[in-house]
């Protein structure tokens, strides 16, 4: 315990330096900016980041990416709040209020509301983390090859949920992460798989010229195809918050924060979840539940604070197993690998003090959000003036430079352009991004994983199921599968409905 309080000072005092603080607050204007303007997205903010950010070391680096995700998904309120359109999906529950409270001339106060309760959200979702991804991964250093093989598999399969609202989807995304994965020299015996005798492709799909055309280039086509033009709500009164207000509201804070971080513990439900949780959560506990969608501020504080306090919820199975919970977060775990960090169990014997510093990156952000977001407010806004043709371009060209400056090679531009082109294409079919960089990501593990499983065990597959680790992973990846199954799930619910009524009329007979 005490160990652990050192190493956390620590980790807050290394980023006490004007650098490392420039860094963290161009990382949060940057991720802000992307947030703001509509189509735009934390996964893309991240994405881009990754690129620009190959040269730095490793903690500053990944300063940067997390200050953007932060940034981000708090940006993409202050256009649900004056233009009623999320920046991000993850603001969508701010829109009914937030926008009917710029229609009431309250659109400095919405801001100044929700920039106070993504800032204690978050500080909320930093303990969370602080406290419980040490202790997630102690228990995950007891994990072998075949308890790595059913944690990557089990990641796979949350590609169903992660996004979306179809599984068979997610899944044939996830699918075809896994194989791009493939191709290349094999781990073990440097076998070419998938090379077709090609020099080039022997090296395998580097991983930021996946993500860059995946999400960069696919986002430019898709935001160049549909041009809407919008108009602002003015900004005319205070962004200030008023602190009595806020202290009003404490309780709604604690219970969003509590619930945005119980939310991002689970893979595959995304930050929106959080937000409409917190929001129903709100308003079924409110005196005033007529006031929703009608411009409360009680239900403006749960969605801002319910979304804001899943990114670390989200970061702490990604860190100590290894399995994001959301697209950005699959992201930036990405991010970590490119920088040299792999998150999973093995994190706390190679890097034991990374996860303190994410800590103090994550608390980091949150005070940049609360600066930029009430002092910089205005000249932000400036950034939706911007019109799509001049931005798209410059996207565009940021996206090239990024995937041929990490190797410098012409053939990962040629990378990013046929795997942009057809996430494009895939995505106008409702197809997402995020599984397929959860297969890529996933699938080195995977296949290592397997391979040393069956040598260990001189071919048998008997150690995947007969452990106890192992085998608690197999049936929860099992049972996750047959969820999707129409008849298993409804077979699933009468037994929930029996037992829920037995115990009911137990506690009812006690009374």
């Amino acid at each position: 315990m005490l160990q652990g309080l050192q190493d956390l000072g620590a980790a807050y005092l290394s980023f006490m330096n004007p650098l490392t603080l420039l860094y963290g607050l161009g990382g949060a204007l940057v991720g802000i900016i992307m947030g703001i303007l509509p189509g735009l997205s934390a996964t893309l903010a991240i994405a881009l980041l990754t690129t620009l950010t190959i040269k730095l070391g490793t903690n500053d680096a990944i300063l940067v990416l997390i200050c953007s995700y932060v940034g981000a998904l708090y940006g993409g309120s202050r256009t649900a709040i004056l233009l009623n359109i999320p920046g991000t999906a993850a603001n969508a529950a701010s829109c009914a209020d937030g926008y009917a409270l710029a229609l009431q001339g309250q659109a400095g106060r919405a801001i100044g509301i929700a920039t106070s309760g993504a800032f204690v959200s978050t500080l909320i979702g930093v303990a969370c983390l602080a406290l419980f991804t040490p202790m997630l991964a102690e228990v995950a250093l007891q994990f072998g090859a075949f308890e790595f093989f059913w944690l990557a598999l089990f990641g796979v399969t949350m590609s169903g949920s992660i996004v979306g609202g179809d599984p068979l989807k997610g899944w044939l995304m996830g699918l075809l992460g896994l194989f791009i994965a493939q191709i290349g020299q094999e781990s073990l015996y440097a076998y070419n798989r998938f090379t077709f005798g090609s020099d080039e492709l022997s090296g395998g799909i580097a991983l930021i010229p996946a993500l860059v055309g995946a999400f960069g280039l696919a986002e430019v086509l898709t935001t160049m195809a549909d041009p809407v033009e919008r108009r602002i709500v003015d900004l005319k009164d205070s962004v200030l918050p008023r602190w009595k207000e806020i202290l009003q509201y404490k309780w709604t804070v604690l219970r969003s924060g509590i619930i945005g971080v119980l939310t991002g513990l689970l893979p595959g439900v995304g930050e929106d979840a959080g937000a409409w949780m917190s929001y129903a959560a709100a308003k079924s506990v409110s005196k005033e539940p007529e006031k929703f969608g009608k411009g409360s501020i009680d239900g403006l504080m749960a969605a801002e604070t319910g979304d804001m306090s899943s990114i670390p919820g989200h970061i702490i199975p990604s860190l100590a197993l290894g399995i994001p919970g959301s697209a950005p977060s699959a992201v930036l775990m990405a991010a970590m690998i490119i920088h040299g960090v792999q998150p999973g169990p093995m994190l706390m014997i190679e890097h034991p003090q990374f996860i303190y510093h994410v800590v103090a990156m994550t608390t980091l952000a949150s005070v940049t959000i609360l600066l930029f977001g009430l002092f910089g407010v205005r000249p932000l806004l400036q950034i939706l003036k911007v019109r799509r043709g001049i931005l798209m371009p410059i996207v565009f060209l940021l996206c090239t430079v990024g995937a041929f400056a990490t190797a410098s090679r012409l053939f990962d531009i040629y990378v990013m352009l046929a795997i942009g082109v057809g996430a494009y294409f895939l995505r106008k079919r409702g197809y997402e991004m995020a599984p397929l960089v959860l297969g890529l990501v996933l699938g080195p593990l995977l296949d290592k994983s397997l391979r040393r499983g069956l040598v260990l065990s001189d071919g048998s597959i008997g150690p995947f199921f007969t452990r106890p680790i192992a085998m608690a992973f197999a049936a929860v990846t099992i049972f996750t599968i047959l969820l999707y199954v129409p008849q298993f799930k409804t077979a699933v619910n009468r037994v929930k409905a029996a037992v829920g009524s037995s115990l009911r009329g137990l506690f009812a007979r006690r009374a």
